[in-house]
């Protein structure tokens, strides 16, 4: 017997109705996804501890697959998971990223494309290290910091340091391209650092003047690992995030960037960061990144596809 699907608003709400799975059980999927609910190592509003919630249950309106106004199915036949969260201690901020680490390397052993809901940036530096085999790894990141930090308030661990430590540890890591940077604060030391290693940096200026100049600078034919920061896009759109910044992207503009790098490399996994649910009452930052993933991994699977 067939049960008749659930309202969006009824049901457990795991991403986009995928069956929950033991990240190290014994399963294999086309899509997996996993939280990581942390967010101690941000410097200003908390809440992005409660983003993997928050999203899973506002993709129950994205629910594949889709068919467009064009007739075009997308996503027809592929699998999801939903792998749960990394199980975090409270207070013992190693402990959470090697938990992290080993939770992202199961999940990404059963799955083609990861998807991990953090969390504020810091958990992309555990979640990158899973992918410590990946050959000449590319990140292309959407933000409107640089997060290439060496040490803030004392720390090398915040927020503001995920790939600074991960270039560091990861001789696979070779290239970061940055899009949307922007605000009146920039650490020089890290700007200096981050183009000494010829990584790309794209102000939020040069996408306004020229998107589709912007397009072609976009890493082509490489392992590519997608970091999508809520703060890249305008707050104007998307408010719901601890450190705001006025003149981000657009939605048009962020999945637009996305698109192209996804047609032009092999994306291998992506994260979503520093949404925090719980300063947008509205409740469309949640609706809106958890349609960016999804359509996101539509463009991703096109390009499989062909």
């Amino acid at each position: 017997m067939t049960l008749p699907a659930h309202l969006t608003y009824s049901g457990i709400p795991t991403f986009a109705r995928a069956p929950q799975v033991d990240p190290f059980g014994e399963w294999h999927a086309d899509i997996a996804v996993l939280g990581v609910p942390f967010d101690i190592a941000l410097g200003f509003r908390p809440g992005a501890r409660f983003a993997p919630r928050a999203l899973r249950e506002a993709s129950l309106r994205s629910v594949p697959p889709f068919t467009g106004l064009d007739g075009n199915t997308r996503l027809q036949g592929v699998t999801f998971a939903d792998a749960s969260d990394v199980i975090l201690p409270s207070l013992e901020p190693e402990l959470a990223r090697q938990r992290t680490t080993e939770a992202a390397k199961a999940v990404r052993s059963r799955c083609k494309v990861p998807v991990f809901l953090g969390g504020d940036h810091s958990v992309s530096y555990p979640l990158l290290r899973a992918f410590d085999d990946v050959n000449d790894l590319h990140i292309v990141q959407l933000d409107a910091h640089l997060d290439f930090t060496d040490v803030r308030n004392d720390t090398k661990w915040s927020n503001s340091s995920p790939f600074r430590r991960a270039a560091e540890a990861m001789p696979n890591l070779k290239h970061i391209t940055t899009v949307g940077l922007r605000g009146l604060r920039f650490d020089p030391e890290a700007v200096a650092a981050a183009r000494a290693r010829g990584h790309r940096l794209i102000p939020m200026t040069d996408v306004t003047a020229d998107l589709a100049g912007v397009l072609t600078q976009l890493p082509q034919g490489q392992n590519v690992y997608f970091s999508i920061d809520v703060d890249g896009f305008d707050p104007a759109v998307i408010p719901g995030t601890s450190s705001p910044e006025p003149g981000g992207l657009t939605y048009a503009q962020g999945i637009a960037v996305l698109a192209a790098a996804a047609k032009q490399n092999n994306v291998v996994g992506l994260d979503m960061v520093e949404l925090a649910p719980n300063l947008d009452p509205s409740g469309r930052s949640e609706l809106f990144m958890a349609r960016l993933i999804m359509e996101t991994l539509c463009e991703v699977f096109d390009s499989i596809d062909q």
